[in-house]
């Protein structure tokens, strides 16, 4: 997809270096740091360099922590996934279930454009389809068919990091759902269809 140029100076490039970026860019391992940080997140991956990927959590209503590389050498970790699919777990009833660890990519990613180090907040993560339903009792905020339930979605925010912003990086990554929530002071993020919204 195009790029949107931005209004800043740069030094020409050399022919060699040049022709060195487009031959790079064609094996699909050279990401100009102008371009990296409007890449949707599938194309980031597929063209990044990293050797690990790496994640931090602090669940608020457990006080639970977690910080460990979920992602190494080209695949998922079964052992750190499986941790943090403990970590997300309804912890109203305690049941698990698997995270879609494309969410994970997300945060990774997130992260490492908005340039902190810190742990992201989680709110909410995997719930049953019993805490669902009796969140949807109590607020019309609750879808009936919600991707909580698939280990789909996750609401979260970054500690001294604006709730806006984070919104608008989160959208910028083009790979699902992001919601704003302002009220509650959370966004919600899903790898669901892409679509955006706000309050």
């Amino acid at each position: 997809m195009p790029f949107k140029r931005h209004n800043t100076l740069a030094k020409p490039l050399s022919r060699r270096r040049f022709l060195t970026g487009i031959a790079a860019t064609a094996a699909g391992f050279y990401i100009p740091n102008s371009m990296a940080n409007q890449l949707p997140l599938q194309d980031w991956l597929a063209r990044s360099q990293e050797r690990e990927r790496s994640i931090a959590l602090h669940h608020l209503h457990t006080g639970e922590r977690l910080k460990l590389t979920y992602w190494a050498e080209g695949e998922y970790l079964g052992d750190s996934l499986a941790e943090i699919n403990h970590m997300l777990r309804d912890f109203r009833t305690g049941e698990s279930h698997p995270i879609d660890p494309v969410l994970f990519d997300m945060l990774h990613l997130l992260r490492q454009r908005i340039g902190r180090k810190g742990a992201f907040d989680i709110i909410s993560a995997y719930r049953s389809p019993k805490t669902n339903a009796m969140l949807r009792n109590n607020s019309s905020g609750v879808a009936k068919r919600s991707l909580h339930m698939e280990g789909k979605a996750l609401d979260i925010r970054l500690p001294g990091y604006d709730l806006h912003k984070l919104h608008q990086q989160a959208v910028a990554l083009k790979a699902g759902g992001v919601g704003l929530y302002t009220g509650s002071n959370f966004v919600h993020i899903d790898t669901g269809r892409v679509r955006y919204w706000g309050s």
